[in-house]
């Protein structure tokens, strides 16, 4: 695993369970960008990849004469997409087998098709708020705060995180200085509220890990009472479950509430994705009081960028993977030989 990986995983259980007990009972060793290792006879190197998540791998696997390359989940439209044009321009030759991700077959990218169109439809939405302005995404979607972040400065308004998120941030930072969460003006880590006071609690049980960040991150904290006081001024970051706390903000002006994560968990039970059910009123206008908006660009490669992908590393054999639509890649990639595993499975006694 990369160590800017495992760092968010811990940061997440960290967070979640007890700081005091082991994480994981796995031996992790870790591999940096495109140098190459080996476990056994298989010579592996790692591609880091444009990918809503830091820190992605794709992988060439070689061995007995033969090369397989494994895409993983990435993209060609964020805030690295650097690295998708260096892989077209400098793919790894000779692939004999590739495993390619199709996320984004029958889905559409064209309302926000860069992580740019994604920042400039949140700078829109909040240089024209007259009450607080919330942002449902991920803590671990390094661009879209970064997008998110860069709106506020445009407009002058603070962006309000947790303390997870900032340690999230400063996770990102051992590896990309540019992103210096306690540094920047227009950050501020709310201390009270909806998940501080736990996330506070676990902090504490743990000094010996969060104690400097601790003493950082309190000179940067902002109080709930101060969001009420002048509510224009902040775009806080919250979470699917977060519909309880903005419906607090209702006032004479609409709160508006930026939804920029994969639509699809709106269509989910509060069984299966806890909050989304109010989410969801706040998208179909049910609930007074709130204006719903969202800027959400995909994780995933486009089929444009996944047929530049394809044709660049121009393999043997195609094999479709983590997609819902396998079949689609026949008539995507027409001049490829496409091996499409079965998807169902038909259970007789005999099974």
């Amino acid at each position: 695993i990369g160590n800017l990986a495992k760092n968010l995983l811990d940061a997440t259980r960290l967070f979640l369970n007890d700081p005091t007990k082991p994480l994981y009972a796995n031996n992790f060793q870790f591999y940096d960008k495109w140098q190459s290792f080996n476990i056994g006879d298989f010579k592996i190197t790692p591609y880091l990849v444009d990918h809503s998540s830091v820190d992605a791998y794709g992988f060439l696997i070689e061995a007995d004469d033969k090369r397989i390359f494994y895409s993983g989940d990435f993209r060609g439209h964020g805030n690295k997409s650097k690295l998708f044009d260096n892989i077209i321009k400098n793919p790894p030759p000779r692939i004999d087998l590739l495993f390619m991700e199709g996320t984004m077959i029958e889905r559409d990218n064209s309302e926000f098709p860069k992580e740019s169109a994604v920042q400039e439809k949140i700078q829109k939405v909040i240089e024209q708020q007259r009450n607080i302005s919330f942002l449902i995404s991920s803590s671990q979607n390094i661009d879209r705060l970064v997008s998110a972040y860069k709106a506020c400065v445009a407009c002058n308004k603070i962006l309000v995180i947790d303390f997870y998120t900032a340690w999230v941030l400063e996770q990102v930072k051992k590896v990309s200085p540019g992103v210096r969460a306690m540094e920047w003006q227009h950050i501020a880590v709310l201390k009270d509220g909806y998940s501080s006071g736990r996330q506070y609690g676990v902090m504490t049980k743990d000094r010996n890990r969060f104690g400097k960040f601790m003493r950082m991150v309190f000179e940067h904290t902002i109080a709930g009472d101060e969001l009420h006081e002048c509510p224009s001024r902040y775009l806080v970051l919250g979470k699917l479950h977060s519909g309880r706390v903005i419906q607090t903000f209702v006032a004479a002006e609409p709160v508006s509430v930026i939804y920029s994560q994969w639509q699809g968990y709106l269509k989910c039970s509060d069984s299966e994705c806890y909050g989304a059910e109010t989410m969801n009123a706040f998208k179909q206008g049910s609930i007074d009081g709130i204006k719903y908006h969202y800027a959400h660009t995909s994780g995933h490669a486009t089929v444009s960028d996944l047929q530049s992908f394809a044709n660049a590393l121009n393999p043997k054999v195609l094999v479709p993977i983590h997609t819902e639509h396998p079949a689609k890649f026949t008539d995507l990639f027409p001049h490829m030989k496409v091996l499409v595993q079965p998807t169902e499975f038909h259970l007789t006694g005999e099974a």
